[in-house]
């Protein structure tokens, strides 16, 4: 698949919820966070819902089934049905299923959601490697998944059985701070054995696969929180994207950012969804969004004038985006961000 590099994010006339049929929204650092709404997201997604714009939700966390979350969100504030909600469980569960023979048993490393995605495709969710299992998948199991299901996925890969994992997320945003996710536990595995999962969730094509298959989605948002799942997965997918700062990616993240983790929009928070995006239009030899101009001056990225921080960010990362080209700017970028305070 080629792609042109982007140098810039876009601007948009239109509300983006107004320009988009869907929006794929990633949960943890967008729509929540440790459980809790984040700042303006019910009413931000409401509005774009009453509007016409149809919510799926499609996340790297594979602990919960769909129905469980669609329950969570209704509970938050936003109304959500289990078709609204697509995991790398179900992405990972169908990986599995084109694989090994209907009604296989699968050695289970991770929670509840995983065990539904797998009988949903018809196979047998299994806690031992001395059964007669077919494959080993791994997702997020929560904070308290036992050290010896490690053992027990160690066991089983070792001597050849298929690995298959959810995702490879490292890390995954709680209510306290950023904690280990599914990476870090497929990584125990990973050292003990020296073999290499095949992985499903974003930003790989079978988690693009699945939320494509479910909602139907003619013209696609992909909104996330991080650079390179959700930004990477809309990447790989030719869908736009929109980044909100609530999650793991920063500023700085932004403006070092390589080609494929380079979002289309960038926001700050779900209110982005409702509104247009201004244009970064060049100025001379940098680039200009709302009252800032950015350019690369002396070995350095320089930001001058003021206004919304989130226009300095979009002008700072053309200048960064363009300088840097096919890879990631190596200008120092710490003065303009301390200016920006985001």
């Amino acid at each position: 698949m080629s792609h042109s590099v982007r140098t810039r994010p876009e601007g948009s006339a239109q509300a983006l919820s107004e320009a988009y049929d869907t929006a794929l929204l990633d949960l943890d650092g967008v729509v929540y966070a440790g459980g809790e709404a984040i700042t303006y997201a019910v009413e931000s997604l409401g509005k774009a819902r009453d509007g016409g714009m149809h919510l799926a939700y499609v996340t790297n966390n594979a602990l919960r089934p769909p129905d469980a979350v669609a329950a969570h969100l209704t509970e938050l504030g936003v109304p959500a049905q289990p078709a609204d909600v697509i995991t790398s469980a179900q992405a990972v569960a169908r990986l599995i299923a084109d694989e090994v023979a209907e009604g296989a048993k699968v050695l289970v490393i991770g929670g509840e959601g995983l065990r539904v995605a797998l009988r949903e495709r018809g196979l047998e969710p299994v806690d031992s490697a001395d059964d007669d299992i077919s494959a080993v998948a791994q997702g997020y199991g929560g904070p308290d998944l036992p050290w010896s299901r490690f053992a027990e996925a160690g066991y089983a890969v070792a001597r050849g059985v298929p690995w298959f994992a959810s995702n490879t997320d490292l890390t995954i945003p709680s209510g306290r701070g950023i904690a280990p996710g599914n990476g870090a536990a497929v990584e125990v595995v990973r050292i003990t054995t020296g073999a290499e999962p095949r992985v499903a969730g974003k930003p790989l094509p079978p988690m693009h696969r699945e939320t494509v298959l479910r909602t139907g989605a003619k013209h696609p948002l992909v909104v996330g929180d991080r650079l390179d799942t959700d930004i990477e997965g809309a990447f790989n997918g030719s869908v736009d994207s929109l980044l909100v700062l609530t999650g793991v990616a920063d500023a700085a993240g932004l403006v070092r950012a390589v080609p494929e983790h380079r979002p289309t929009y960038i926001d700050r928070d779900l209110r982005g969804l409702l509104t247009g995006q201004p244009a970064v239009e060049e100025d001379g030899e940098g680039f200009r969004c709302g009252g800032w101009t950015a350019s690369a001056r002396g070995g350095a990225l320089a930001l001058d004038g003021s206004g919304d921080a989130v226009d300095g960010l979009r002008a700072l990362c053309a200048a960064a985006w363009t300088a840097g080209g096919e890879g990631a700017c190596d200008l120092d970028a710490g003065t303009a961000l301390k200016r920006l305070d985001l």
